[in-house]
Formats: structure tokens, sequence, C-alpha cells
């Protein structure tokens, strides 16, 4: 029997750069709320990938980016801790950000781009180059795009993939797994995400909350699972709450006749019993806390650091 060889990798990128879709997909499940919106991964989330007799342990982390509140600083030093003690570090870039089009490069995505493959040198960390979304570039202008990075940063190897179709991202996972140290498992073969159950029902409600207001609501929301009570029947009773910062807010998350947060509780509904494997009987709520992004229970919930 083979030796069981074991690899902590830290996943780093600037925000909506493809993380979260390329750990999911490693996964093989969802491990990683996935939006077309920024920021939507506040904590560290582990994602556990199994190839042959190695398991490699996939930390999500927040997109590193400039911050400006105590929550974006949390969230940013959250980031380059995941770092400390990974045996490997994957940096993804949007490389359709990159790419001057109609409107032309996406200049914060390319600012924070430049700016973690600039600290990553000063560190002196290897990292592995993961161009995601390829899909969308065309070939001279990703070759260009690849080339400049790689004159800034400390790279090791150079990926290019298209992580929601899953296009390349095999190769990926095999070079982790071939460099993985030898080591026994830190979690039991079948399990794909190290946070409790509760976590990722809070996680599933607020992606489905982001996915549906779309522009209509920013980022001061954040949802937490009140209780969790199990049924003689093998169910779940889960009952959450969607604090937002306005009022103005609270009510664009309910909706007329109470229509929106209706869809996105029946959303999480469906997702959370196709994670779970059993039926879900979910009820969310809405209210207003102003001041949520202060509070030191959030930060400690959101495993974030508040003095950062």
């Amino acid at each position: 029997m083979a030796e069981q060889r074991c690899a902590v990798v830290a996943v780093l990128g600037a925000p909506n750069a493809g993380k979260s879709t390329l750990v999911n997909t490693l996964v093989g499940s969802k491990v990683a709320a996935v939006t077309q919106k920024v920021q939507t991964t506040r904590a560290l989330v582990r994602g556990i990938a199994m190839r042959d007799e190695v398991q490699l342990i996939l930390i999500d982390t927040p997109g590193v980016f400039t911050p400006k509140r105590r929550l974006d600083r949390a969230m940013v030093s959250a980031a380059w801790s995941a770092l400390e003690g990974a045996d490997a570090i994957v940096h993804v870039v949007d490389a359709a950000a990159h790419v001057s089009g109609e409107r032309g490069a996406d200049a914060h995505a390319v600012s924070d781009t430049t700016a973690i493959a600039a600290k990553l040198k000063q560190m002196e960390l290897a990292s592995i180059l993961v161009l995601n979304k390829v899909d969308a570039v065309p070939r001279p202008a990703l070759l260009e795009v690849t080339t400049k990075l790689v004159e800034e940063g400390l790279y090791t190897d150079v990926f290019m993939i298209a992580a929601r179709r899953g296009e390349g991202v095999e190769d990926v996972k095999r070079t982790l797994a071939e460099r993985a140290p030898e080591g026994p498992w830190l979690f039991p073969e079948d399990q794909t995400m190290d946070a409790p159950a509760r976590v990722l029902a809070a996680e599933i409600t607020r992606e489905k909350a982001f996915l549906r207001l779309h522009e209509e609501l920013p980022y001061e929301l954040i949802v937490e699972t009140d209780t969790w009570e199990e049924r003689k029947d093998g169910s779940a009773k889960i009952d959450q709450t969607i604090f937002v910062a306005r009022e103005s807010q609270r009510k664009i998350a309910i909706g007329a006749k109470g229509q929106t947060i209706k869809v996105i509780g029946e959303l999480a509904r469906k997702e959370m019993e196709e994670a779970f494997g059993r039926r879900i009987h979910l009820f969310v709520h809405v209210k207003l806390d102003e001041n949520w992004t202060e509070h030191r229970g959030v930060f400690k919930r959101l495993g974030l650091d508040y003095e950062a």
C-alpha cells in the first residue's frame, strides 16, 4: 500500500479571481460560496480533496485588496495568515480582468494582483500561478498577461484554467498531489469540508442572498444560523437571520409581500438538502443591525481577528 501523503494548500488572490470556484472544483462539491460579487469569502474555508493516496487541505482565503474598514482589514489579514505553515501556495488570477476590452482592464484587479505578486516575492514565498477564466481571453493577450506576471512574481509553475468549466483543474490537482509531503491524512477520506454544518448552511444562504439581490444590496449583510434542531424523522429544522446595516436594505432583502426573502430561503433550502442529504425545514428572517461589522462576536464566529 502506498504511503499516505498530505498537503496544506493556501489559495490566494484578488477579490473575484475565482478562488472559491477552483476550490469547489478541486474538492468536487460545494464548500465555499460562489457569486459574481467580490468578497463573498469572508473567513478561511478549508476544502478537502483526495487524489489516490494524497489528501489536499485547500484553504480558500478572502480576496486580498486594499482594506478600508475593520472587517476588510481582518479579512486581508486572515488571507495572509493562511500562508503560515502551508506546504504550497496557489495564486489565482482573473486573466480576463487583466485584458483591455471595451471598458479596459479592471484597474483594481490589476493593482491587487500586482501587489500580491510583489509581496509574495518580497517574502520569498514561491507559489503556483493559476490564470483563471482563460476561456474569455484571446491567446496573444493571455500570453502578454502571463509574461508580465511571471516577471513580477516568484512562481514555480503556471497553469491556465477555466475553473467554472473544470478545464485545466485536474492538472493543478495532479501537480499539488505529486508534491505533497509524506504524512498521515488530517481528515477522514470522505470528509470534504472542515467546518460545522451550521456554518455551511449560513454560507449557502448568504450566497443565495447575493445572487438574488445582485447590485441592489451592498456587502453589509451577514447570515447567522441561530438554531439547528434535529427531528425524529431524520430531517433538520434550521432558523437563520440575515443581518443588514440599513433599514432600506432590510426592505430590499424582504421584498414586496416577503417575496424576495421567500425565494432566497427556497433556493437555500434546496441546496442544503443536496449538501446534507436530508430534508431541511428552513426559516430565514431579516433583521437590522447598523453596527454588525463592529461586533467582536461576529469576527469570532467568522474566525477573524478583531484587532487586525
